[in-house]
């Protein structure tokens, strides 16, 4: 196979090779500079003790001498520095554990024409990499590249597909061509080494300049130096970076031309477009497991668990399926995303899903294959599946013995927590990302509506909401473009080009439209209710259905409240992650006494609060109780005292999870208890 580079990835080469040379030119120039500063100081300081003999000049000679020598050693430190990726959460596997792998992945090793990997990891997410430990020396001497195969991946894609994105993989190394990405990856290295890599450098240079007061004069000068050195490399830095990340999106759309032609371009799209999907779905796994802790439960086998969530949620949002497995097309991936602002971003160093689809479906090259799972590669998937989540959850501390939850039970418990925190589907997801606006429920006498549940909740009115959505998320970005928080020269706005100066002249535009999509919302809004208020009318449940409406509304206006005091209460105690002045730090205590009173007579309502009543675990009431005991103290003088500060934040914490989990509650409530009236 020979796939041939495009026009566009030769010009970041280009560029790239060019920011090589550059940085290959300044720093021979900073390294003579400093070999001429060397010689001349240890001549100097030679000099100075051969002029006059004496402990002074001696002091002052030898540091002269050194400081040279630390501006040289700051300048080839990189050379002995070596890139070592941490294992300690992988698992390595061999051809002898799993040959039908083994053979699988030197099938495609032999299609691409690269070397088999040196060893084979399985790690527990969803992903899949090749990488190497490196040092600067890796430029000039070759060296084999390991595999990580994350199982969360294997678990939710097809043979085919995992092809597909192993070829991938092999694929950013199969070509001299690519080749010129590790170059650049590397410079880049060096550079941060020299900018932030600093650790070790800074203790031998202070522990230098505590021997003499002679010596830490000439450290001084060449900290002061090196600073100098850093400033230039910063801006190399920044220039050998852009030209990175311009050159590795290239380098994405080749190895994805690679993969095409090993498997066709459809199993690379589909199992890209799905990605998105089995990740949520392992991380929801992990998020369920999390808030099992306190009772001591584990997964026995989190890729099954992850598998079933994947597909429910699939059958949640009318997915299709082939060959098991959820099929997520382009307008799942974005339907909700209305933005119509386009930022070109060039330090990102992958081309958007959108991109990489694009730039696939050209080659439109089709292959067929095994549809069969890829998790059926391994000899005894079950077990490999078992062995990898119990060295996951071994990181876990459990108070006692954790048992592992049965799968059935798994199952239905999942399905309960995700109904029970979960919208009516027959809302179209209209309010997911809204709540109802705020209107006087008292004021409406006339209740006549003429449309139907399904006009109230169409896809132009769910549109409607994202579209606000997208102006209110538009508007806050050119805001930042405006007042330069972004680096950038221009930007794409519906369809047309903008300078940055340009960004605070659309927002009064944006805000117009923005307006007159919320007024629309507001009335879909009302006649919402109105279409609701007939239906309880006939139930004879009108009043409740009004009641619940002033609720809501009356929750939603205390909660931005409620919500500033664990805002003020973060930021008034802010200064305790930074260097401050004992006495600064008891003027700053001083001003939490106020905040906390009000905390806890908060705290008290939310114990109170019926809404709440299934909602407070024992340890959230034993956090509460602690807090509430006593004014604590937090600072003795010269030092904090840390436990007691947990108890705070733990208390604030709690505070700011229950304030959110009232206000959903409300609203969950209030739009079951509306549905239901149908």
């Amino acid at each position: 196979m020979n796939v041939q580079v495009s026009p566009n990835f030769r010009k970041m080469i280009g560029r790239a090779v060019f920011a090589i040379i550059l940085f290959i030119i300044t720093y021979l120039i900073l390294l003579s500079l400093a070999i001429g500063l060397t010689v001349l100081c240890v001549m100097g300081g030679i000099a100075l003790i051969v002029a006059k003999p004496m402990a002074l000049t001696i002091g002052l000679g030898i540091g002269l001498a050194s400081l040279g020598f630390f501006i040289l050693i700051f300048l080839f430190k990189f050379l002995f520095k070596k890139h070592k990726v941490d294992r300690s959460h992988l698992v390595e596997i061999s051809e002898l554990d799993e040959p039908k792998l083994f053979s699988f992945i030197q099938e495609i090793v032999n299609e691409v024409k690269t070397d088999f990997p040196k060893r084979v990891y399985l790690s527990s997410d969803v992903n899949a990499c090749v990488f190497y430990d490196s040092n600067f020396w890796s430029m000039i001497f070759p060296i084999r590249k390991n595999l990580q195969i994350g199982l969360g991946l294997v678990n939710t894609t097809s043979e085919q597909e995992f092809k597909a994105i192993l070829a991938h993989e092999f694929g950013h190394f199969s070509q001299r061509s690519m080749k010129v990405g590790s170059y650049v990856y590397n410079v880049n290295q060096v550079i941060f080494n020299l900018l932030y890599d600093n650790e070790s450098f800074d203790s031998m240079i202070q522990k230098w300049a505590n021997i003499s007061g002679y010596f830490s004069i000439f450290v001084s000068i060449a900290v002061k130096i090196i600073q100098g050195i850093q400033w230039i490399l910063r801006k190399m830095y920044e220039f050998v970076n852009i030209s990175y990340m311009a050159l590795s999106r290239e380098m994405e759309f080749h190895a994805d031309e690679i993969a095409a032609n090993v498997a066709g371009y459809l199993p690379l799209k589909e199992s890209l477009l799905r990605m998105d999907l089995a990740d949520h779905s392992y991380n929801s796994v992990l998020s369920y497991y999390d808030e099992k802790i306190p009772d001591n439960i584990k997964s026995k086998n989190i890729y099954r668990e992850q598998g079933f969530v994947m597909n429910f949620l699939a059958s949640q949002n009318n997915l299709s399926f082939k060959n098991n497995l959820p099929i997520v097309t382009e307008l799942d991936l974005s339907k909700y995303n209305k933005s119509k602002l386009v930022i070109k971003n060039q330090w990102a160093s992958h081309p958007s899903i959108e991109e990489r689809i694009r730039a696939l479906e050209l080659t439109n090259i089709h292959k067929t294959g095994n549809e069969k799972p890829a998790i059926l590669l391994f000899e005894n998937e079950e077990n490999i599946q078992e062995k990898i989540t119990g060295k996951l959850f071994s990181a876990v501390t459990y108070a006692e013995t954790a048992t592992s939850l049965d799968f059935e039970e798994f199952k239905t418990d999942y399905s309960q927590n995700f109904n029970k925190n979960s919208f009516p589907t027959g809302y179209n997801c209209y309010y997911d990302n809204k709540n109802p606006i705020d209107f006087n429920v008292n004021s409406i006498v006339e209740f006549y509506v003429s449309e139907t549940m399904d006009m109230l909740f169409s896809k132009e009115k769910v549109d409607m909401v994202y579209d606000f959505i997208a102006f209110e998320n538009d508007k806050n970005i050119l805001t930042s473009i405006a007042n330069k928080e972004y680096d950038i020269k221009s930007f794409d706005y519906d369809g047309q080009k903008y300078k940055s100066t340009e960004a605070q002249n659309l927002i009064p535009k944006i805000e117009i439209d923005q307006n007159s999509i919320k007024e629309k919302i507001k009335e879909n809004d009302l006649n919402i209710y109105k279409f609701f208020y007939n239906q309880a009318l006939k139930k004879g449940n009108a009043t409740i259905l009004k009641e619940k409406y002033i609720n809501f509304f009356k929750q939603d206006s205390e909660y931005d409240n409620k919500v500033a005091l664990y805002n003020k209460i973060s930021d008034a105690t802010n200064f305790i992650s930074v260097v401050t002045p004992f006495e600064q730090i008891r003027e700053n205590l001083k001003t939490l006494q106020p905040l906390e009173i009000e905390l806890k007579s908060e705290i008290k309502k939310l114990i109170e609060d019926g809404t709440l009543k299934n909602e407070i675990s024992q340890q959230t009431k034993e956090i509460f109780d602690k807090y509430l005991t006593k004014e604590w103290e937090y600072f003795n003088g010269s030092e904090y005292y840390n436990d007691n500060l947990q108890i705070l934040f733990n208390a604030t914490n709690e505070y700011n999870y229950l304030l959110s989990r009232k206000y959903f509650i409300t609203k969950l409530d209030l739009l079951n208890y509306q549905i239901a009236q149908l």
